[in-house]
């Protein structure tokens, strides 16, 4: 085509010669753009084969590598239901107990908790015990130094001889008013004095009693040093363990401190506050389940007060656990689940492999080596457990755990951005 073109152009008469350049200038544009035309079809063919790569391996990448659905059915590798912890249970009748959760305290046992008190005041000598200790009744918490303890000793003694000495009087005076030699008044003044003594002797005891002094320790009291007359012994007077202590050594106690608390933990009392609208049907002998934040326990309704409190208008119930291992901290707060009543239902299943999903509820059965997720309703239920009303047969196999891992992957695949699934 050049060749043609440069043959025309030499037969052009010289006077136009001024269009010869034109000529040229416009068969090299030609040339330029017959060659930019061929390689715009073959790029573009290019692409078309390119895009329609893509669009195949896109649609392979979009398939899930383990869980995909093919009509409702979920279908993950056993390493995955592993992973997640899926298990299967077979649909089974039960109980299903209403309960109504309320706020709760740990507190101590009040009828196992003893306030110690010195009963006589004193200077502190030496303190035995100390806080966190276990103690048993009878045990020796403190020793204190009492005068005034010398001095109920020391008239129980001067009693006793008071007593022995009227005696004789009266045995003498009575000799001598049988045999005539001295008047009746006498003998009538010896035996009022016996009488008195006795009347000293006894409120001389009594002190002592007090004191937690036994009779035979009176009995043996002349043998004893008079140093030991101001000892006093503070001791516990149950079994438990120190929760409080407030006695140091030189320290003067009197009859109203309390030195030491001592409390059976053996047992602790829950105390609940119950609302107004929560107290018919609340009753003494109702099984409960006390939770704290690293403990949970069951116990009885033992006590639930007939009077509501003015000020925050609820009622106080009293739960009893057992707290040999310690694990209940009286002060500590907690929630009891009082449980009113129990009702025998066909199928009961755990509230945690129930899904909602658009106001509705499921439950996932296996299927197709898979798991599909089937319509249920619900009829009673508590803190754990639901019945099943329909949807669920009994003896049908069910996910009892791992349910919401299933949601979750339902989830994924109906959001799909490929639309094939």
């Amino acid at each position: 085509m050049k060749n043609s073109i440069l043959t025309t152009l030499k037969k052009i008469p010289s006077r136009l010669i001024k269009y010869k350049i034109m000529l040229l200038v416009s068969a090299g544009f030609l040339i330029f753009g017959l060659s930019l035309g061929n390689k715009s079809n073959s790029d573009n063919h290019l692409n078309e084969k390119n895009a329609e790569h893509s669009e195949t391996d896109g649609h392979g990448h979009c398939e899930s590598e383990d869980a995909h659905e093919h009509e409702g059915v979920i279908k993950l590798k056993d390493s995955t239901v592993k992973q997640f912890g899926i298990e299967l249970a077979k649909a089974q009748s039960g109980n299903v107990g209403l309960h109504t959760e309320l706020p709760a305290e740990i507190v101590l046992n009040g009828d196992k908790t003893a306030h110690v008190v010195p009963r006589i005041p004193g200077v502190v000598r030496s303190v035995v015990k100390t806080l966190g200790d276990k103690v048993q009744a009878g045990k020796v918490l403190a020793v204190i130094h009492s005068r005034e303890l010398a001095d109920y000793k020391a008239g129980y003694l001067a009693a006793r001889e008071k007593i022995e000495l009227a005696e004789k009087m009266y045995e003498r005076e009575k000799t001598l008013w049988e045999q005539k030699i001295t008047a009746e008044q006498e003998y009538l003044n010896a035996k009022r004095d016996v009488a008195d003594a006795r009347i000293e002797l006894r409120s001389a005891e009594q002190k002592l009693h007090a004191l937690e002094f036994s009779e035979e320790y009176l009995k043996n009291l002349p043998n004893y040093s008079e140093e030991s007359f101001i000892v006093y012994e503070v001791t516990a007077p149950i079994d438990g363990t120190i929760i409080e202590k407030h006695i140091t050594i030189g320290e003067v106690l009197k009859e109203d401190t309390e030195p030491f608390i001592i409390a059976n933990l053996n047992n602790v009392w829950v105390n609940v506050n119950i609302h107004q609208k929560e107290l018919p049907r609340i009753k003494q002998g109702q099984k409960a389940i006390v939770k704290t934040e690293h403990a949970q326990g069951q116990g009885i309704v033992s006590y639930v007060s007939s009077v509501v409190d003015k000020n925050s208008r609820t009622a106080l119930a009293r739960i009893i656990l057992p707290n040999e291992t310690g694990q209940w901290r009286p002060g500590t707060f907690a929630t009891a689940n009082i449980f009113l009543e129990n009702t025998e239902c066909n199928v009961v299943v755990p509230k945690d492999s129930i899904i909602s999903m658009e106001g509705k509820s499921f439950i996932f059965i296996p299927e197709d080596e898979g798991y599909k997720a089937i319509e249920v309703q619900m009829g009673r239920m508590n803190g754990m457990y639901a019945e099943i009303i329909s949807g669920l047969e009994q003896g049908q196999m069910y996910v009892a755990s791992g349910a919401f891992t299933l949601k979750s992957e339902m989830t994924k695949s109906s959001g799909d951005p490929c639309g094939g699934h």
